[in-house]
């Protein structure tokens, strides 16, 4: 669930970043790299979790299921955070640099 929640987020992400030329003025496209490196992870993490369990792998418990969903929405909660502090240091838009003038 983890590798498929997240790589949702990146393709979504990509789509908009591709779409839109006010997204890559807000730095979407470090979500985009956030996004995608998390689901090139657990994509690793799935292969050797296979290679550690074989067909067990594709019959997981729901408890497991609702533990990944979590760490899945945890991991892109956390990284919309790190993109918004990122926004908030660059300030591409100057709205912090001209809040400080007035």
């Amino acid at each position: 669930m983890t590798l498929l929640i997240t790589i949702i987020a990146a393709v979504v992400v990509t789509v908009i970043w591709y779409a839109s030329e006010k997204a890559r003025e807000m730095k979407v496209g470090l979500l985009c790299y956030m996004f995608w490196g998390a689901s090139i992870m657990w994509l690793v993490d799935a292969i050797a979790e296979y290679i550690e369990l074989r067909e067990a792998y594709f019959t997981p418990a729901l408890e497991d299921m609702v533990n990944d969903s979590f760490l899945g929405l945890s991991v892109i909660a956390f990284a919309l955070i790190v993109w918004v502090v990122y926004l908030l240091i660059k300030d591409p838009k100057k709205v912090i640099a001209n809040r400080k003038k007035a």
